[in-house]
């Protein structure tokens, strides 16, 4: 009897310490904040109007919010964040806990900052919190909207993370992120 507790202990335990340590987070604003790490990145830099801005919640998110324009051939607001380039071998999904206002986003990564492109996936939010789960193997590359005729994301390196809204419409947004984790 002791030998089959012992057993059942011993699985359980690995399950459970496989699942911890499988899981990898990359931002977690719950815990320890690093919005300062975080920054908008708008289409003024091509000459559009759209506006945005970050703010750290007390209540453990990230806020990102603005205006889009379509005025100036503008169209898009994004918030980024660039870390040290992170081995992510073996991570199949991201997991991104978050509550929007029911807008379609995208979710980009790079694996170097110094590409010029990024691995894409969009999303539609529901308004409520939800965990959004994206599979790495099912983002496509892009650059300017475009669609790249290259392999989907490899999900081996990644330094950048991105959300981006730009639906051509002019719209407000308001997108609220709690936590991003890869497993």
């Amino acid at each position: 009897m002791k030998e089959l507790i012992f057993t059942f202990f011993l699985f359980f335990s690995t399950q459970f310490t496989h699942q911890l340590f499988s899981q990898m987070i990359i931002s977690d604003f719950s815990q320890k904040p690093n919005k300062e790490q975080w920054y908008v990145i708008n289409d003024d830099v091509m000459g559009g109007v759209s506006t945005a801005s970050l703010s750290l919640k007390d209540e453990g998110f990230l806020e990102f919010s603005g205006k889009v324009s379509l005025e100036n051939n503008g169209g898009f607001s994004s918030v980024r964040y660039i870390f040290d380039e992170t081995n992510v071998s073996g991570k199949k999904k991201a997991i991104i806990k978050l509550r929007g206002d029911g807008k379609r986003y995208k979710f980009r990564v790079r694996s170097d900052s110094n590409e010029r492109f990024s691995y894409s996936y969009e999303f539609l939010t529901s308004g409520e919190w939800e965990e959004i789960i994206i599979p790495l193997d099912e983002m496509y590359p892009s650059y300017r909207g475009r669609i790249l005729d290259l392999p989907n994301y490899p999900a081996l390196l990644l330094s950048e993370i991105n959300f981006l809204i730009g639906n051509n419409k002019e719209e407000t947004f308001q997108l609220q992120i709690a936590k991003i984790s890869l497993e």
